[in-house]
């Protein structure tokens, strides 16, 4: 019970930056999937729809993961799926270093969890008004992934170069 309600305050801790960053209108989109239990089974996909209504617009495109301090592996693969208003999709296989060599987490930390921003792609736009679709699900190499807590995505206006 106090797990679920940390995991909780947690959530809302990882929400509430991304509700008060898109007040400053560079972020286009932002949803985050909750892993109630801690542990992301195979079954389990995070699914997002970005309902698009400016063609022109060049966006970054990344997804967030928090993770406790006992997440077993140094990086994680997604198998990332996305599709187009007009049906046409594509699969991804990424992977992730959420470590570095030695064990030390990369990305934010408190409490003991770890939120990290992972880039898929930048300077993109979407040709197309509409919704578009992008799941998410963990690629690796067994079916339960220990102490993954979220996975989220965020569209956000590319800065000018």
């Amino acid at each position: 019970m106090a797990r679920k309600t940390l995991n909780s305050i947690y959530s809302i801790m990882l929400l509430f930056p991304l509700l008060l960053s898109s007040c400053g209108g560079k972020v286009i989109f932002a949803d985050t999937h909750e892993i109630r239990s801690g542990v992301w089974e195979l079954s389990d996909v995070a699914n997002f729809t970005f309902d698009n209504s400016d063609t022109l617009v060049t966006t970054d495109v990344e997804f967030l993961v928090r993770t406790g301090p006992d997440y077993p592996y140094r990086n994680i693969y997604l198998f990332v799926t996305s599709s187009s208003p007009d049906g046409k999709s594509m699969t991804d296989t990424l992977e992730y270093y959420l470590s570095d060599e030695k064990g030390n987490r990369y990305g934010k930390g408190a409490g003991g969890l770890f939120e990290l921003r992972l880039p898929y792609k930048s300077n993109v736009f979407f040709p197309e008004k509409g919704n578009y679709f992008f799941s998410i699900r963990h690629g690796m190499r067994i079916m339960d992934l220990s102490d993954v807590y979220d996975i989220g995505i965020r569209i956000t206006k590319a800065e000018k170069k």
